[in-house]
């Protein structure tokens, strides 16, 4: 393997594929190219066709190759994943016989210093997908005290947020941050980690791409858009990396999988719950097995979940899941 190929191994991409289960004539959707490790796996079962996404244009620019290798039947897109259902309209692609997600940073954007995904290299503190709009330095830089403590707090699940948040508005007083080891220095000091755990500045890095490039919010819309796009029968598999983004595609699938609705339950004259949208089978989540995660130390923390679509019309996207996917603040300014 060379170039892209090498820097990204596609976790749990076996299972991922086997629930998908393409066949020969069906239409597939790879909602984050990355690399082009699932679009090529869909594409190794002949007569498949894939239309691929990412919001990041230098992974559609290194997918250029594949897709003229595969003579027609891969097809890339610049977009967000939350976009996919106008996308495959325009190109001729509903419905969907299956979609899968891979969600988060790929390997070879944590490998290139110069986009500020990662401290384990020096470089600007950058972290925009599209390489557009607020960056991380923006938000450190300019954000209010509260603000970055908030992203912190509910995007990183960082414990010692207010301590880091007065920190970084103290320090960029004097010297504005600029670059990712210049961050992560300032939280090793202020919050240093013991010895076993993880880098003290992991889980604020988190927060701050996840809010750069508001992947929460994006997540709850593309899972709307596959409940939309899907066929009766087609699949729709996720992979996650982190608890918040695996709370939001639980919560999804559990919603809309009518999980623990039964008649019994409602109080009299109350209405039933809508039909299932999906249906979810086997034991979830799919974990990486021992092999893999020591093959690939990032696959360690993945889940994979899995449904079926039914034929019931799609939902309105609900409020709980919309709440996951905004700071607090954010809530309260639309009325909740």
């Amino acid at each position: 393997m060379t170039g892209a190929d090498a820097r990204h191994v596609p976790v749990l991409m076996r299972e991922a594929v086997a629930a998908l289960a393409p066949r020969a004539g069906g239409r597939y959707l790879d909602g984050t190219f990355g690399a082009g490790g699932y679009s090529r796996a869909i594409l190794d079962i002949p007569g498949t066709h894939v239309l691929a996404l990412d919001r990041d244009p230098t992974a559609i620019r290194q997918g250029f190759a594949l897709a003229e290798a595969s003579q027609g039947r891969l097809t890339l897109a610049e977009a967000r994943f939350s976009q996919l259902e106008e996308i495959a309209a325009a190109r001729g692609f509903l419905p969907l016989d299956g979609a899968v997600f891979d969600i988060g940073v790929s390997s070879m954007q944590f490998d290139e210093a110069e986009r500020g995904f990662s401290f384990r290299g020096d470089g600007p503190l950058d972290m925009r997908m599209e390489g557009r709009g607020r960056s991380a330095a923006d938000i450190v830089n300019e954000a209010s005290e509260e603000e970055i403590a908030d992203i912190l707090y509910y995007f990183g699940e960082e414990r010692a947020s207010r301590r880091l948040a007065r920190a970084i508005v103290h320090d960029r007083n004097t010297t504005p941050f600029a670059s990712t080891r210049q961050l992560a220095s300032m939280i090793e000091r202020v919050a240093p980690g013991r010895p076993g755990e993880i880098h003290p500045a992991t889980r604020s890095f988190q927060a701050l791409r996840i809010a750069v490039n508001d992947e929460l919010s994006e997540l709850v819309a593309a899972l709307h858009a596959a409940e939309r796009a899907l066929r009766a029968g087609g699949a729709l598999a996720v992979v996650t990396f982190h608890s918040l983004e695996d709370r939001i595609v639980k919560l999804f699938f559990s919603e809309r999988g009518g999980r623990g609705e039964t008649g019994s339950r409602r109080l009299p004259g109350e209405s039933a719950p809508p039909p299932a949208t999906f249906i979810c089978k086997g034991r979830q989540p799919v974990a990486p097995g021992a092999e893999e995660i020591a093959a690939n130390p990032r696959a360690r923390s993945a889940k994979l979940r899995f449904g079926l679509r039914t034929s019931a019309p799609a939902r309105a996207a609900e409020d709980k899941l919309l709440r996951l996917a905004r700071l607090p603040s954010q809530n309260m300014g639309r009325g909740e």
